[in-house]
């Protein structure tokens, strides 16, 4: 469902030690997520930002029983590990790929790390959570190994309930990741100024 069209920017991956893919939100584009890469710290990264079909990775809520968010979940995470597969075959391992997502982007970025458990270089997910009308803990095995995450979200958030963010948090620390959540009153849908002071701070630090 999902072709593998994805725009790039920083350096060539052939010529950089570390990677991130950054993934766009519902009706956002990889240009639209891959225009926030200055505001971070990864001026030496290859950063590659795939496109969704339609500018959607699936197509309902993602609290919607998974069964009906398919094929565009599979083939989201599917687009995820070939991506990965790729930069590894450039001789970048996967304790230095780094993940970073937005809304739709955010929920797909933790899914894909707790159903493809290792030691990432760090993950950011900005207003998003495991994905799900309940969290299907069956999906999710091995060992996060020491990964940085940082979720981030909104209270309230009209599309990811706060319950979810905690939810979210409390499992992937079961699975070994080193978790900072912040959650900001109010804050809308969107993305703030302290979210990425802080994504630099904890993930791009390094």
């Amino acid at each position: 469902m999902h072709g593998k069209d994805i725009k790039t920017a920083g350096k060539k991956i052939s010529e950089a030690k570390k990677a991130l893919i950054m993934i766009h939100g519902r009706g956002g584009s990889a240009q639209d997520i891959l225009s926030l890469a200055g505001y971070f710290n990864v001026a030496n990264f290859a950063i590659l930002a795939p496109q969704a079909r339609n500018s959607a990775w699936y197509p309902l809520p993602f609290l919607a029983p998974p069964a009906k968010n398919e094929p565009g979940l599979s083939s989201a995470l599917q687009l995820f590990k070939d991506i990965v597969e790729d930069i590894k075959s450039q001789g970048i391992s996967e304790e230095n790929i780094y993940f970073l997502g937005f809304s739709q982007g955010a929920c797909l970025s933790l899914e894909f790390a707790a159903r493809n458990a290792t030691r990432y270089g760090g993950i950011v997910a900005l207003t998003g959570g495991l994905i799900g009308d309940k969290l299907y803990t069956q999906n999710y095995s091995g060992d996060l190994a020491g990964t940085p995450v940082f979720i981030a979200s909104s209270d309230p958030d009209p599309f990811v309930p706060i319950e979810r963010v905690y939810a979210t948090t409390t499992i992937l620390k079961s699975m070994n990741a080193v978790v900072t959540e912040k959650i900001y009153p109010g804050m809308g849908h969107t993305i703030n100024q302290d979210e990425i002071e802080q994504a630099n701070k904890l993930i791009f630090s390094q």
